[in-house]
């Protein structure tokens, strides 16, 4: 019976031991994986950290006054996408943004006109990026006119026509508002009417938006601005029986048109990686729909 009795406690403590030694042999079987995951969720993070690393520098833009409110737009939303990212801007003129560009003391120049034969033939290249329209704009106190020929804007510019009442208008002295020299919205107006040279400015300003104001403050005034920032502070006229309206400047129909460039020192796909990243976002989708919240027309990369 004694025996028997030692025989059982042999038996179970033997079994105790069997488990135990079994219980952490499992244990470190479960330890394992548990550690390999982790290593794996650590590895994971530096690999997605590496793919995130976005670009990082400036961009740097001077030129047209008519391109800041799309110019804006497009960077404000570049950096909300690239954190690392600042994109400057002077609006200071087109044919500054050309000077600075040629100089070298800008990415890119912004034009609201086509460039010269002089300035690509020093390696400026011509990045259209969108149209507008160029508006002729009256002073509210000017009635009774609601339209112009090409013929009788090249006298009012010129000085021929001086009064609204030989168009059908107020007997009001027609006072001449333009932009200053060298200015995109110029250029391309006086070059449509073939008036370049010719006109009788009674002011001269810098920007669509001065003009616009200074025609809105004057009775009798009449000027001509960016069809993006036409507002209800001055009459629209219309040139030749069509409105001024982005639809029928991307149709054709509205004579008074021009071209908004972000020009280059040669091709975009020789500038440095930040700046040919930026040149895919303006071309992209989204950035297409931003050149029209602009209210112009978006051009597509070629």
């Amino acid at each position: 019976m004694r025996n028997l009795k030692k025989s059982l406690v042999s038996l179970v403590i033997g079994m105790a031991v069997v488990c135990t030694a079994a219980g952490c042999g499992q244990k470190t079987e479960e330890s394992s994986p548990q550690t390999t995951e982790k290593e794996t969720v650590n590895e994971s993070v530096q690999e997605t950290s590496q793919e995130t690393a976005g670009l990082s520098g400036n961009i740097q833009m001077v030129g047209s006054t008519s391109m800041e409110q799309m110019c804006t737009l497009l960077s404000e939303a570049y950096m909300q996408e690239n954190q690392d990212v600042s994109v400057t801007a002077e609006y200071v003129g087109s044919t500054a943004g050309m000077e600075a560009l040629l100089s070298g003391t800008t990415d890119i120049g912004t034009s609201s006109r086509n460039l010269t034969e002089e300035e690509k033939a020093q390696d400026a290249v011509e990045n259209i990026v969108a149209k507008d329209g160029i508006a002729v704009v009256a002073n509210l106190s000017v009635t009774g006119v609601e339209n112009l020929t090409s013929s009788q804007l090249r006298d009012i510019f010129c000085g021929t026509i001086k009064n609204w009442k030989e168009l059908g208008g107020p007997d009001m002295p027609i006072i001449v508002v333009g932009h200053e020299a060298g200015s995109g919205t110029r250029d391309p107006f006086e070059e449509i009417l073939e008036i370049v040279g010719q006109c009788k400015y009674a002011n001269e300003l810098s920007g669509s938006g001065a003009v616009m104001a200074k025609v809105g403050e004057t009775e009798g005034a009449i000027g001509y601005c960016s069809l993006a920032l036409l507002d209800d502070s001055v009459v629209g006229l219309s040139v030749e029986g069509v409105e001024p309206t982005k639809e029928n400047v991307q149709n054709g129909s509205y004579i008074l048109n021009k071209t908004m460039v972000m020009a280059t020192m040669k091709p975009i796909d020789e500038q440095n990686e930040l700046v040919q990243d930026f040149f895919k976002f303006v071309y992209s989708e989204e950035g297409q729909k931003l050149i029209e919240d602009a209210n112009l027309t978006p051009i597509p990369a070629e």
